[in-house]
């Protein structure tokens, strides 16, 4: 059986759902914030039965036992927000936060199962800085970065660089309360003369995130499912500057043009040895391609969004997702049956 650990909110385990259901496979969906409100569970272990969970849904009574699952598919779940019964908002907080802690015992407790997705190493994952330093090691090209709440630091990298470019690191929105608001941080690209004029305290009550400006051909989303490549071209640079030729997800909704693109071998093998070296079985990475054809890698997220690339292109990423989730849970049935 195959586990998606996702949210409620999230289109994308629509089309992998619908190829398992074609496909007559048995799956178990677990929508991570309705965990005390939509579901029933337990774990337990014993000298005689050992160890094993079980869980069902209790809108569909469909069921699920952890001995019985052998593919996981982690598609950003959330911390559980949903109560059954409701109670004061000291016991209500209480409740949630043990919720949580269950979550995510259990999500470690799989951590054996084949996963896309990993509750153990996606976060780790995340680490622009690791990133860097292992697509590095790895002999491609990066750009040049700083992180610092240090103005000094600062200047002394911007001034390396007639234009450099300002990213979030974790956190890429604001939402103004009494605006009812929402601001998105895109990447910005700045002259660093300007940047340099700003005071002190501009800096040291924040972290920077800042690296030099690479100039673009075009750029590159490149979704990998263990071995298997699925790289779209994005025509950034015919994009207005404020709609997607500095930050290429201003443009998705003026126009911007994807291609899918065939990656040269070196590259596509940079990107296997990459999500080897961090654990990971899919990733989404993002590249620049200078107009000199150089590709510069710009990081890559464990868990990324990829549907609207099969939207745009065609390429069948969903079905592919679902062929390797019941590739490697018959593989696994097949190996314990065998024991």
């Amino acid at each position: 059986m195959i586990l998606i650990v996702t949210n409620k909110e999230d289109i994308h385990p629509t089309p992998v759902i619908e190829h398992l259901e074609r496909m007559d496979v048995q799956f178990f969906r677990l929508n991570t914030e309705s965990l005390l409100s939509d579901y029933d569970f337990g774990w337990s272990c014993d000298s005689v039965k050992g160890d094993d969970f079980w869980i069902r849904n209790i809108n569909t009574g469909l069921e699920a036992y952890g001995h019985d699952i052998n593919s996981v598919w982690e598609r950003r779940p959330l911390i559980p927000s949903e109560l059954r019964y409701n109670n004061c908002d000291e016991v209500n907080a209480h409740n949630l936060k043990e919720a949580h802690g269950f979550l995510s015992f259990l999500l470690y407790y799989l951590g054996d199962r084949f996963s896309l997705g990993h509750h153990l190493y996606d976060r780790s994952a995340a680490s622009k800085m690791l990133q860097l330093k292992i697509a590095r090691s790895l002999g491609m090209k990066t750009p040049d970065t700083c992180f610092s709440n240090n103005k000094a630091s600062i200047e002394a990298f911007a001034k390396k660089y007639d234009i450099v470019c300002l990213k979030s690191i974790d956190n890429d929105n604001i939402w103004f309360e009494n605006e009812l608001k929402e601001h998105v941080l895109y990447t910005q690209a700045v002259e660093s003369e300007s940047l340099l004029k700003l005071k002190d305290d501009a800096f040291a009550q924040t972290v920077s995130y800042i690296q030099n400006y690479i100039e673009k051909d075009f750029e590159l989303r490149v979704t990998v499912i263990e071995t298997k490549i699925f790289a779209c071209r994005i025509d950034s640079q015919k994009m207005n500057q404020d709609s997607g030729q500095i930050d290429w997800r201003q443009g998705l909704d003026h126009g911007l043009l994807h291609s899918e693109y065939v990656l040269p071998q070196y590259v596509a093998d940079f990107c296997v040895a990459f999500l080897k070296t961090l654990n990971l079985k899919f990733g989404c990475f993002d590249f620049i391609v200078t107009p000199q054809k150089e590709y510069v890698f710009l990081e890559c997220n464990s868990n990324g969004q990829w549907l609207w690339i099969e939207h745009e292109t065609g390429m069948e990423i969903s079905k592919c997702i679902a062929e390797t989730l019941i590739l490697n849970d018959r593989k696994i049935e097949t190996s314990n049956n065998n024991a």
